[in-house]
């Protein structure tokens, strides 16, 4: 059977093309501090559906105000500084990227436009495959497209592991117990998530979030996905 799991390579795959993007956007926001750069998935409400979601479960598993919160390929912090906009102004919010030029810019952007939040909200340029990276643990860990860019590397690890392979091992590193992982993809199915997710026997499926079905063909799906994990202690 056909591993669906697997993408084609993609320049969005690849550093300098996230290095270049970046580097424009932060020029941009030079030129014009209203343009603080792209949403990503905003045409599907993506961002705003993972807040509400955190929001909703509030005081359930590890979600609380006072969270400590990772966003794994942060960007340009977009999701970060709307959680903050929404309430979590007591949270610890950290942002990563293997991106310089996406640090760079995210920095630039808290110093300017939130410079209240200089200490709640951080970033750091960091390679989450890593093996010398030593990362405290969370208790929430986002994702919002950053599988989807890494799937599209087409990269292996010196194990001989492709990156998404290794990818759930990450969260499992980053997670505390009872910790929450919410990943939102608009290249793997909810199906394809799960499995790649519950590859790690510690992260387990919690909640689903709803998106509009479309119908083609007589096929029923939906363009993007957010689901919920729990990591339970084994």
């Amino acid at each position: 059977m056909e591993d669906t799991t697997k993408l084609n390579t993609s320049k969005l795959g690849t550093k300098k093309y996230w290095e270049d993007f970046y580097s424009l956007e932060k020029t941009n926001f030079e030129s014009n501090p209203e343009d603080t750069g792209e949403c990503w998935f905003s045409d599907n409400d993506a961002e705003e559906k993972m807040i509400d979601f955190l929001m909703q479960n509030l005081r359930t598993h590890s979600i609380t105000e006072k969270s400590t919160i990772i966003d794994l390929g942060t960007g340009n912090g977009h999701l970060l500084f709307s959680l903050y906009e929404e309430g979590f102004t007591k949270a610890k919010l950290h942002g990563v990227d293997y991106s310089h030029e996406s640090i760079k810019f995210s920095n630039k952007i808290l110093s300017e436009k939130y410079p209240e939040a200089l200490d709640n909200i951080s970033f750091s340029q960091v390679d989450i495959f890593d093996s010398e990276w030593k990362p405290p643990r969370f208790d929430i860990v986002l994702d919002k497209g950053t599988l989807d860019a890494i799937a599209l590397s087409g990269l292996k690890l010196a194990s001989g592991k492709t990156v998404v392979d290794a990818y759930p091992s990450v969260i499992d590193k980053l997670l505390k117990d009872n910790g929450v992982f919410l990943i939102t993809s608009c290249n793997f199915t909810q199906k394809e998530l799960i499995k790649i997710a519950e590859s790690c026997e510690n992260l387990k499926l919690w909640k689903t979030v709803s998106y509009p079905i479309f119908e083609f063909g007589g096929v029923k799906g939906t363009t993007i996905c957010t689901v919920a994990f729990i990591k339970q202690k084994i």
